[in-house]
């Protein structure tokens, strides 16, 4: 990339090419880096996003999903970003919330819970889809400690941290190292759906 590109703004959309239209939450849902240390997040706008993820699916109802969440400014969010990987305590700092996603994985019985992370993923999903209804913008991380997370946390061993959750406004790239304003810039991709979807026999594609 030559200098004159790293002058670039952050697009504030990145609309996913389908071949079908889809409802602008999913098309425009995308996970930037480069977050608005301005931005703040109302006591509405950070209720709505957890009151999401409250009401997605859950196998028979179990509601294995529980979050640690904090807003900027907040000394539970330093401890929340304290748990997150070198290269995402470089950017995420900017975040005006961060949570951490735990997913139930023992039942009340000490039996594995079935479909634990599953359930967590889609409250996550429900979550990242209201923060874009909120004109926000969500990126998930795996990289995360999670054995920091459940030490700083007290988590119980019938739960495990998997994911952390920055949100905020869209920044700048000012201050990015080069490898992250380059991801910034990338176009969104997806392989096709004649890869992903079968019919009659593995591999044949229906689309």
């Amino acid at each position: 990339m030559t200098a004159e590109e790293y002058t670039a703004e952050v697009p504030a959309s990145k609309p996913a090419e389908t071949s079908v239209p889809l409802h602008p939450l999913l098309a425009e849902r995308w996970s930037p880096r480069a977050l608005d240390p301005a931005t703040a997040i109302g006591d509405r706008q950070f209720t709505a996003l957890f009151e999401a993820a409250r009401w997605a699916p859950s196998w028979g109802n179990t509601q294995p999903a529980r979050f640690i969440a904090a807003r900027r400014g907040e000394a539970t969010f330093d401890r929340i970003h304290g748990t997150l990987s070198r290269g995402n305590k470089g950017w995420t700092s900017n975040a005006a919330a961060l949570a951490i996603g735990v997913a139930r994985v023992v039942d009340e019985d000490g039996e594995p819970m079935p479909y634990g992370e599953y359930g967590l993923a889609l409250a996550a999903q429900n979550l990242v889809l209201q923060a874009v209804a909120e004109g926000l913008y969500a990126h998930q991380m795996a990289g995360m400690d999670r054995d920091a997370a459940r030490a700083e946390f007290g988590v119980p061993a019938e739960f495990e941290p998997m994911i952390a959750i920055a949100v905020g406004g869209l920044g700048t790239l000012d201050g990015m190292p080069e490898r992250l304003q380059e991801k910034e810039l990338r176009p969104r991709i997806r392989k096709p759906l004649s890869e992903l979807v079968f019919t009659d026999t593995w591999g044949e594609p229906l689309f």
